[in-house]
């Protein structure tokens, strides 16, 4: 199993999602989507190549790096993937699935 972190954030601590999977950054810290979107999107494709319904999205950085993750992960796998969601109160990961073409 594998966390597919959208993007690096410098000095958010992570290691509870540990739990869940090994931990990948997608993109990195410093890395924006500008005007030239396909290297940015590139880049993330490729590093989402082996993601499959074990895995993790673990959502941080960019909402444009976030939006454009989630509709890679959508259309390599059908719709459906999971999410990891921070819970402030209990300070510990949720999982949650979503599956677009489920009515």
């Amino acid at each position: 199993m594998t966390v597919y972190i959208t993007q690096e954030v410098r000095g958010r601590d992570l290691t509870d999602a540990i739990q869940f999977g090994d931990l990948q950054i997608l993109v990195p810290a410093k890395e924006q989507i500008a005007y030239s979107t396909q290297p940015t999107v590139r880049r993330i494709a490729k590093g989402l190549q082996k993601f499959d319904d074990d895995d993790y999205l673990l959502l941080s950085g960019d909402p444009a790096i976030i939006g454009v993750t989630c509709s890679i992960v959508s259309d390599m796998n059908n719709g459906k993937y999971k999410l990891l969601k921070w819970d402030r109160q209990e300070k510990t990961y949720y999982p949650i699935e979503i599956n677009i073409f489920q009515t």
